[in-house]
Order: C-alpha cells, then structure tokens, then sequence
C-alpha cells in the first residue's frame, strides 16, 4: 500500500495581491467594533469638542481617540500602552482609528484630562440612545454597590483613629511638663490654663511650647530629663500638630485614607485574594441598572452604602432630569433618611430594612418574644405593655443626629418596678427598669416597606434585582478582570468607571 501524504493548504506568504483587502472587508458585519463605531457616531459628542481650544498645535480627533478607548474597554484593554500598539497591530482598533497611530501619552491624556468633564454626557446619551431602542428604562431602575480596589499603596495609611490617640498624647505631655513648670516659676509667670486646655490645635501648642520655653529655659532649677522633654516638644510638636490638621482635613468624615490616594478609603474587600477580608485602599462604586444596562453610577470614599443613595439620586436627576420612578434595593440602603427621601421625591421604593427577612420568619418571632416591636402598644394611654401586663409610660423624647446629619426624633418608654418581676433578666438586662426607645417615623416606613414588598410587584422586583444589578458587576470583575482601579484620585476614577459602564453597555447590546 501506497504511503500517503498529509495535504495542506496553500501558503504564500508574499504573495502580491492586485487588489489588496481593506479593513472593513476584514472586519465581519456583526463584529463589535462596528457598533461601537456606530454609537459614537450617532449620539451628541458636543460637550467632549468644547473640551479644545482653538489655540494651538492640531490634535488627534477626540472621536477617534474616544473610539479607541471605549472599544479598549470592551475588549478589557484598558493600559494606555497596549492601546497604543492595537493602534498599530490590531485590525480592528486599525479600522477604528483610520490608520492613525496616537502615542501612550496622548491617549492618557485624552482619558485622565479631555475626558474630566465631558465623559458624563458621553454616558448619558449612550444610555438615552438604548432607551430609545427599548433596551432599557430610565425610570425602573435596580441599585447596589460594590468595592472596587483603588491604585494605592495599602501600607502608607492614616487613621483617625491614630491621630487622636497622637493628640492625646502630646496634650498629656505638654501637661505634664506645664504642671512642672508651675511648681518652679513664680505664679505671675504662667498662664492660670495651658493654651491646650480646650483645644489642640497649631496656635495653641505653639503658645504652650513658646510660653513653656520662656519660663523653663533658662532655669537653673529644672533638671536635664525636662529640659530634654522641652527640647524635644519644642522641635517636633508644632510641626506634628500642623501635620495632622492637614491630615483631618484631608479625613473629613472618613476614618482613614491611602497617602498615595488621599481620595480612596480603607475597606474591607470581599474578593481578596488572601480571602481573610482584610483591609484595602478602594471606592465605593454604586450603579443602577435597568435589563443588565448601567443607567445611572457614581463613586463613593465612603464604604457605608446607606450614606451613598441621597447623592446617587441627585446625580441621576442631574442626568435626566428628573429621579426613577421606581427604585429597588437590598437592606444596606434600608435607613430612616433614604425611606424619608425617596418618599420627598415620590419614587415607589422596593427597600428592605436590616431585619426585613428575618421577620418573614414565625420562628425568628416567637425566637425573641419580648423585643420591642412585639410589645403591646395602648394608644389611648400613649404607653407599651410589658409581658407581665405592666404599663410602660412614655418618659421622655431624645433627638439623635447620624453620622450624615440626619435628624432623628425617638420617644422613650419606661416600666417600674422590674426587680420584683419573675421575667427580670429574660425579659431585658439592665439593672434598672427597662426602658425602650421608638422611632415612629422609622416604623411607618419599615410598616409601609414591608406591606409594599409582601405585594406581587414587590416580590416580583425583590427577585429580579438579584438577577439585574449584581450579574452587572460579577461581569465586569469576573468575566472583564477589572478588580483594581489604574487611575488615581476620585475624578480619574470616574472616568475610568464610566468608560467601563460605556463598554458594559455596548457589550449587552451586541450581545
């Protein structure tokens, strides 16, 4: 039998062409460069031209350069370099570019300062242009959060923390010292206080460590380890109160930052690869979806998603003037101020609150009998019945002010006479007679809450939510390996999100 010989096709790889192909004879009709390409073209680009001056040397088209980065982002190139040699190697970024060949600088500087602010439009009539199409709703939207790593450096830390515990110290030292120094001076010499006696601040530790040194010295009598102390306060105080001033400003309501992203706050991440949830530099990216399509995002230094939604809603109205009609979320945004100011704004909430699905649960109930929401209120008496049938009058109202300036009002209820009751010590803990706190207004809103979600539509939306929004970001983090910011500062980081949710868009489109 006759040995038979592989066949191959021809290959000639100088083979002269007549007429050569063209990119867009190599690009397929259905490929997703073509819609990029298209969605660009059509929507209003208007505010990212008002970007440029008329002065001087010619540029890139921002067009072209837009193109490039959004369809960077969605084929999860997102290195300013490796955008700058698909421009010169890759077919369709070739195509998209028109042959044009934009340096690593130039397409940094096109996303980090071009884009600073024009990328929000930019969104926004992407998102208006799928709205139009039927693909999404404005006005029906799915909201939640996530933490996304920010480019900092985990080990150069403040803490506030940190800088009070500092402040304290440096307050008892200079106390110290200031004690001393009334003991061998003459009264007339010092102040009746030391200038920290009410606040630490630069002026008042430069007034200790000025006063302390006119007295001390060039006194005979103070001894060597004192006037070490003062030596040291003297060079090191004025300037270490001084940082920290700078620091707490930076902090504001934070409890801490990264030195080398001042704008990104330590977090606990879920996705940490040492899987010990430690803490990391990172933001806070809140979105809302509508059919797996971003309609709304912003970014948040702070990590508590109920301090996010007050802004996000305000951005959303900014974007389409006017706020969703409809709004579902999970129990991190169930809180006394966002219930109040969705209702202000008339927007259908489907919002857990933090025991929402514990209660749906008989057991969880009868599990704690004598909690507050299962006692007995007499309305005519204005008081609660404890479960031995006391009476628990109404003794007073406290005004609590959260961390986000909200204001807060809560009756108080008290029994009498709970050291003789056979349920002391299973009914409540405390040694005195026990004594409750109501917020009225933050019951009517978790009664209201939990009626509307216990409706069909209410858990039609609870169902949908966890396959709307949180499908959007295991996308972009687990399929598109985005798990860290490249850019840094909260302003650069918008940019980079909202080219992300540009190409999640375009992505779902095509798709």
């Amino acid at each position: 039998m006759a040995n038979k010989k592989p066949v191959f096709k021809p290959y000639y790889q100088h083979q002269l062409m007549a007429f050569p192909p063209t990119f867009d004879e190599l690009i397929p009709a259905d490929h997703t460069v073509r819609l990029v390409d298209k969605i660009i073209n059509v929507i209003n680009v208007e505010p990212l031209l008002n970007a440029y001056h008329i002065r001087g040397a010619s540029n890139y088209h921002p067009i072209l350069l837009l193109k490039v980065l959004v369809y960077g982002y969605v084929t999860n190139t997102y290195s300013s370099r490796k955008l700058a040699i698909a421009c010169r190697e890759n077919v369709p970024f070739m195509w998209l570019s028109g042959m044009s060949k934009p340096d690593h600088n130039t397409i940094n500087r096109f996303r980090g300062v071009r884009l600073k602010h024009a990328l929000r439009s930019v969104f926004e009539e992407v998102v208006k242009y799928l709205a139009e199409e039927g693909l999404l709703s404005i006005d029906e939207v799915y909201t939640d959060g996530t933490k996304i790593e920010a480019n900092a450096n985990k080990y150069t830390f403040v803490w506030k923390k940190s800088i009070q515990t500092n402040k304290a110290k440096m307050q008892k030292q200079l106390d110290e010292i200031w004690n001393y120094a009334q003991s061998v001076a003459t009264v007339e010499d010092l102040l009746p206080e030391p200038p920290t006696a009410k606040i630490v601040s630069p002026e008042s530790i430069q007034a200790a460590v000025d006063k302390l040194n006119e007295v001390l010295a060039n006194n005979d009598q103070v001894d060597k380890k004192t006037k070490a102390k003062l030596h040291y306060l003297t060079k090191n105080y004025p300037e270490a109160i001084a940082k920290y001033k700078h620091q707490e400003e930076i902090l504001a309501q934070r409890n801490s930052y990264s030195k080398s992203d001042p704008d990104a706050t330590f977090m606990r991440m879920k996705e940490d690869h040492m899987r010990n949830g430690q803490l990391k530099p990172a933001y806070n990216v809140q979105i809302s979806t509508s059919n797996q399509f971003i309609v709304n995002y912003t970014i948040h230094s702070n990590p508590t998603d109920t301090l996010t939604l007050k802004s996000h809603l305000e951005q959303h109205e900014n974007s389409f003037n006017r706020p969703p009609k409809t709004l579902t979320a999970d129990a991190g945004y169930g809180s006394e101020e966002n219930y109040a100011l969705l209702e202000q704004k008339q927007v259908e909430s489907f919002v857990k609150f933090n025991m929402f699905d514990k209660q749906q649960n008989v057991h969880y109930n009868q599990k704690y009998p004598f909690a507050a929401n299962q006692l007995f209120y007499h309305e005519q008496k204005d008081a609660y019945i404890c479960p031995m049938g006391q009476s628990m009058e109404f003794v007073g109202i406290v005004k609590k002010r959260t961390t986000s300036g909200f204001q807060q009002q809560v009756r108080r209820y008290q029994a009498k006479n709970c050291n003789n009751c056979p349920l002391n010590g299973a009914c409540h803990k405390s040694k005195d007679d026990r004594l409750i706190e109501i917020n009225e207004n933050l019951q009517r809103h978790k009664q209201k809450a939990h009626q509307l979600l216990n409706t069909e539509r209410g858990i039609s939306h609870r169902k949908k939510r966890c396959h709307d929004v949180e499908p959007v970001f295991a996308n972009i983090k687990q399929n598109h390996g985005f798990r860290r910011f490249m850019l840094r500062g909260k302003q650069k980081v918008e940019i980079e999100w909202g080219l992300l949710a540009i190409a999640q868009n375009i992505r779902k489109k095509a798709a």
